[in-house]
């Protein structure tokens, strides 16, 4: 049976980011992952993940100006390393295992440079804490321009850095938005993936809607030997706890 976290930039988006690991600890996820926590309390988090003996799987690098990342915009390799600090400090210091490094919306071969340079940045900053760091591919429908377009582009990379700890965020939603096939591209990306996250297809809501059959994903998913808490990172109309069905609809029936 295939673990569950709550992705808490998407789920009781109403309260703290502490009271929201309490919520998901009583609404029966098996562990947490967040956005931007930056304006958090640390002890308040950590206190909270040590009450329900929960781990935060991971965060992001900030936004930045143009809302979409910093690691792929050339002229702003400082703010972009400093995001990276950032982001380590904080994961290390709730034990946070991975930081997803987002790119921002550029192209071209001075952008591709540019990440790479941060990338390797990351990497070595990412060893001292034991972290892993995750780039993720954006659909284009939602994010226009972001510079890793699919999972192909992303792995390019990746193979190119050839650093361990650099791993893909396989999320089910944006691939299956950009390239379709989830359970093909899935197993075309294994070996990379160091994150996998869902929702439904293509209206981002719960993951029993839509066109993504996320009951044969599941079970594909848990038959690869994939052990980890699945991530749900879907959009909530309402009370998170009303969005929970699937929980039941789907899992129960695997």
């Amino acid at each position: 049976m295939p673990l569950f976290s709550a992705n808490l930039g998407f789920l009781w988006t109403d309260r703290p980011i502490a009271d929201a690991i309490r919520a998901a600890y009583n609404s029966g996820f098996d562990a947490v992952e967040c956005h931007f926590p930056y304006q958090e309390s640390v002890s308040d988090v950590l206190t909270a993940l040590q009450e329900t003996n929960f781990q935060m799987l991971g965060l992001n690098t900030i936004r930045g100006p143009k809302n979409a990342g910093l690691a792929a915009l050339p002229g702003w390799q400082s703010e972009a390393q400093a995001s990276i600090d950032q982001a380590l400090t904080y994961a290390s210091q709730i034990g946070a295992p991975n930081v997803h490094v987002m790119a921002g919306q550029v192209d071209g071969q001075a952008a591709e440079n540019t990440y790479m340079e941060n990338l390797r940045y990351a990497s070595d900053k990412a060893d001292k804490y034991n972290v892993t760091i995750l780039v993720e591919p954006l659909n284009p429908y939602d994010m226009p321009n972001y510079f890793l377009r699919d999972t192909a582009h992303a792995l390019d990379i990746i193979q190119q850095l050839g650093r361990s700890n650099i791993k893909l965020m396989f999320d089910c939603y944006h691939v299956g938005r950009a390239e379709g096939n989830v359970i093909q591209r899935f197993d075309a990306c294994l070996k990379y993936i160091g994150h996998i996250q869902f929702a439904s297809v293509p209206d981002r809501g719960p993951p029993s809607e839509g066109s993504v059959d996320y009951r044969k994903v599941f079970v594909h998913i848990d038959k690869s030997g994939w052990r980890k808490p699945l991530g749900a990172e879907y959009i909530v109309n309402g009370p998170t706890e009303d969005s929970l069905d699937w929980m039941n609809s789907l899992v129960c029936k695997l």
